[in-house]
């Protein structure tokens, strides 16, 4: 059997992890795996003796078992809050707010940028702010400042129409990945950081490090004076500063391999997975919430979730499991 690495080999750095797993999926499974876009990954088929089934790069699912309604719903950080609730799992709440006028008279009063300075006020001037339908950690931030707040309004209004603001809470952050009711594996956080030299000061390594996240197509890190940060702090060689705010593994976090400490937090993700009505999902949530062990909260929940964590830690039986799951669903493997 060829290894993940083997299929890794030679593909061009843009070509779509999932992509990969599919071809990987497909010599472990006995299926047919094809590049019909001249190689570069973004449109794939897989096929059985009788069936093929097509899957596209960028936004569209790899997971054909969550319904579209499903997916979509889970999509909407705002919508995915109001059903968790309801169904009385533990958010962290908040409001949503539109960044442009168009569309206005199709949508209720108490969503506008007015109104987003008034939950500001009363969430203390201190909130995390993130696209309402946004991924991967792109302009997803802590604010301390209503200056600050209307700056990035403005900036993010050039990529998104619509924001969700949420109290700033400080606790561990997990992802649990589902399939059904089945734990695949949990992962902890860790936030992004910047590496000391002794040269260099904060605000410098914060331009490689911003320019890095804009080759991927992301928000660099914007820290300004409501940060309490010196940037012209000079990091001792090897000296390790953690960045605040996003804990996005594509906008330079970690995650490391390892459980919950509470079995409740592995039931608090099933029930989040029950209420979307999602068969595969990736629960991300915060638990020992201001240093309280019983206090936990999902974050958000994604059904269209990258698994490149697990090729990272050499998990290619994980990797397999996914994809196994997958192509049952679709009747491309027998039950």
């Amino acid at each position: 059997m060829r290894t993940l690495r083997e299929f890794r080999a030679g593909r061009p750095s843009f070509y779509p992890d999932q992509s990969v797993y599919a071809a990987y999926a497909c010599a472990e499974f006995g299926l047919a795996f094809a590049d019909i876009d001249g190689g570069t990954g973004l449109v794939v088929s897989v096929a059985s003796g009788t069936k093929t089934i097509h899957f596209g790069a960028g936004r569209c699912s790899w997971y054909p078992q969550n319904s579209a309604t499903a997916s979509t719903l889970a999509s909407d950080k705002y919508f995915t809050n109001i059903i968790l609730e309801r169904a009385g799992v533990p958010t962290l709440g908040g409001d949503y707010f539109f960044l442009h006028d168009r569309h206005r008279a199709h949508r209720p009063r108490g969503h506008e940028r007015e109104d987003a300075r008034n939950l500001f006020r009363k969430l203390g001037a201190a909130v995390f702010v993130k696209p309402l339908a946004g991924s991967r950690g792109d302009f997803a931030q802590m604010i301390r400042s209503e200056a600050s707040l209307l700056r990035y309004f403005t900036e993010v209004s050039h990529y998104y129409d619509a924001v969700l603001m949420q109290p700033v809470v400080a606790g561990l952050e997990h992802r649990i990945f589902l399939l059904d009711d089945e734990i695949v594996y949990c992962a902890q956080k860790y936030p992004p950081a910047l590496l000391g030299d002794g040269l260099r000061s904060i605000a410098d390594l914060l331009i490689a490090h911003n320019e890095a996240l804009r080759c991927r197509g992301l928000s660099p890190v914007a820290l300004t004076d409501d940060n309490d940060t010196a940037l012209d702090t000079v990091l001792p060689a090897g000296a390790r500063w953690d960045i605040p705010g996003r804990m996005n593994w594509s906008a330079g976090a970690t995650m490391m391999l390892d459980a919950p400490r509470s079995d409740a937090a592995l039931a608090l993700a099933r029930r989040a997975l029950h209420a979307l009505g999602l068969r595969v999902a990736a629960v991300d949530l915060f638990t020992n919430i201001e240093a309280d062990a019983e206090a936990m909260r999902v974050i958000e929940v994604n059904a269209n979730p990258s698994i490149r964590l697990l090729e990272q830690h050499d998990r290619g039986d994980l990797i397999l499991k996914i994809w196994r799951h997958t192509l049952r669903s679709l009747g491309l493997l027998a039950r």
